[in-house]
């Protein structure tokens, strides 16, 4: 027998005992299913059992690893099906590309005609596997046997991601016969997979599947409210496929032949070509005065800002960089999270009336003493910087709410061009598993916060919940108002950021709540062989987080 403590009550379990048991005994306690559990602070599927004593937490689809868990096993469900109807023979591959509103971009490559017919009986095959429950079995192979067995199930992208794994044994999942790699977990069967839709858009379909706000219900594609941030992801993967570098393995090997130089040069050429492209736009109308970019959080914006500034220039323009950043109020004065933590992507967190009066004064022709906050202090200070606009000058303002009128309410909308600028990454783990924009921009801002600001991994982890969700509120609703977008991600970045990041991660205790998250990441970042920081120009976006751009960021 083992003792088995859940929410701080110990019960006696017979060794062997599946956590699948325990979860139906407490699943009246859940509104939604219980598709994962945590054995002391370690992640397990269902599947496994009690061993021994231990402590145990339940995730349903209202908790990150739980929703998580949930569009992983959606998606393979969907692969099973779809190869299943189209027929392997016929499919050269099928590709998650990336996510867009609340699904998943995905194209097929062969001999596949996608029609609404055949998207159809996809989905009638995923919901007859649903009622089926079939399990979702998982296997330990050593990496050599799955780099032949997908070598010989023609996913190429697995293939080469294995050639440089360090370990020596993957897991392996399957459904009826159908065999794949995720990273990450599973659900038990394919019985939990109740909630999904498949939508014929552009070349491709999107799978739509719940969000953790609402874990049993399909959420609407909204086509129209997107196509301006389609066209950038769509931009950005198709420029992976023509270098070759969509995937890791794919990176990796450019890495170990000793190409990456090249690579990183001609993404940072690319990256040039399309910020004097929207340099070009901006100065053929000199009514603008005010060039207004946002973007979440690590999204570059502050390097993008004094690269647009240094193409303006070109242009016959004299650009000042300012960011909103400097507007913060004092950080004692700043509106706070229920758990009392400073919220900083509120609006309210900035000085909106001041900015404003400055801002309008500018415009005016008058002199204005610039602000600088300091982060470290979180006091805003004045120290002499002051700034008058001629009739060639024009502001180039920053900050997340910038696409917000709200921000720049006083200001004549004809005087603004908006810019948006995400870090979308072109770059996927393998044709299946893709990286999350968010997990770029976090990973990002962890090297940098440590590095400006003082901030743990830790303290990182533990306030992008309320990053993100004022992203969600304040900067993505804005997006599609943009003149024009910008895509900051670089397809080397992960390498390099690596050797910055894992140190801060291993730095976070084993019984802290952000140690999970920490491993995942970990996990994560072992994909990726490393590359030297020194071979980064220091005019990189990339700079902005590890330090040694040229610019003041």
């Amino acid at each position: 027998m083992a003792i088995v403590t859940i929410d701080g009550v110990a019960k006696e379990y017979p060794i062997g005992t599946s956590y699948q048991e325990i979860a139906k005994e407490y699943q009246p306690r859940f509104e939604n299913d219980i598709l994962l559990v945590s054995v002391n602070g370690k992640l397990s599927e269902l599947h496994k059992t009690v061993q021994f004593d231990s402590s145990l937490h339940f995730f349903t689809g209202k908790d990150q690893p739980g929703i998580q868990t949930y569009h992983r096993s959606a998606i393979f469900l969907m692969m099973k099906a779809f190869y299943d109807v189209a027929g392997a023979e016929n499919i050269e591959k099928v590709t998650v590309d990336f996510s867009l509103g609340k699904g998943y971009y995905i194209e097929a490559h062969g001999k596949v005609e996608l029609t609404e017919e055949l998207l159809s009986r996809v989905k009638a095959r995923m919901e007859e596997y649903v009622s089926q429950k079939l399990p979702i079995m998982k296997r330990n192979v050593h990496t050599d046997e799955a780099i032949e067995l997908f070598h010989k199930h023609r996913m190429y992208d697995k293939e080469r991601l294995f050639r440089y794994r360090r370990v020596s044994r993957v897991n392996i999942y399957s459904i009826g016969g159908f065999e794949d790699y995720y990273y990450g977990y599973m659900v038990q069967n394919t019985g939990y997979i109740k909630y999904f839709d498949l939508i014929p858009y552009d070349d491709g379909f999107m799978l739509m599947l719940p969000q953790k706000e609402n874990p049993k219900e399909v959420p609407v594609f909204e086509a129209e409210a997107k196509q301006k941030l389609f066209r950038v992801l769509k931009e950005s993967i198709k420029w992976g496929e023509r270098l070759n570098v969509s995937h890791v393995g794919a990176l990796n090997e450019e890495i170990a032949s000793g190409n990456i130089n090249e690579l990183i040069l001609i993404q940072e050429a690319l990256q040039e070509k399309k910020i004097a492209e929207i340099a070009g736009k901006i100065g053929a109308d000199r009514s603008k005065k005010f060039v207004m970019i946002a973007g979440p959080s690590s999204s570059g914006k502050t390097t993008f800002s004094h690269r647009l500034s240094v193409q303006l220039k070109a242009q016959g323009m004299i650009p000042h960089p300012i960011a909103v950043d400097d507007y913060f109020i004092n950080r004692v004065d700043s509106p706070r999270n229920p758990d009392g933590s400073y919220n900083y992507e509120v609006l309210e967190c900035l000085d909106i009336e001041q900015f404003n009066k400055d801002m309008t004064a500018l415009l005016a022709g008058e002199t204005v003493e610039m602000p600088r906050y300091q982060f470290k202090t979180g006091v805003r200070e004045y120290r002499g910087d002051y700034l008058k606009l001629g009739k060639d000058d024009i502001l180039v303002i920053e900050g997340i709410h910038c696409l917000n009128d709200r921000l720049s309410y006083s200001l004549p909308k004809e005087s603004k061009f908006r810019v948006y600028v995400s870090a979308l990454t072109q770059l996927n783990i393998d044709e299946h598993n893709r990286i999350p924009t968010t997990d770029c921009r976090l990973i990002r801002r962890m090297v940098r916060d440590a590095r400006t600001r003082g901030a743990s991994a830790q303290d990182t982890i533990r306030m992008w919940p309320s990053v993100r969700q004022g992203e969600e509120e304040y900067i993505f609703p804005f997006q599609e108002s943009a003149d024009m977008m910008f895509n900051s991600a670089t397809v080397y970045e992960l390498s390099v950021l690596k050797q910055f990041a894992e140190p801060l991660l291993f730095g976070i205790p084993r019984d802290s709540q952000e140690y999970l998250e920490a491993k995942r990441l970990l996990k994560f970042l072992d994909y990726f062989l490393g590359v030297n920081s020194e071979d980064i120009p220091r005019n990189s976006i990339v700079r902005e987080f590890i330090g040694g751009s040229c610019f003041k960021v």
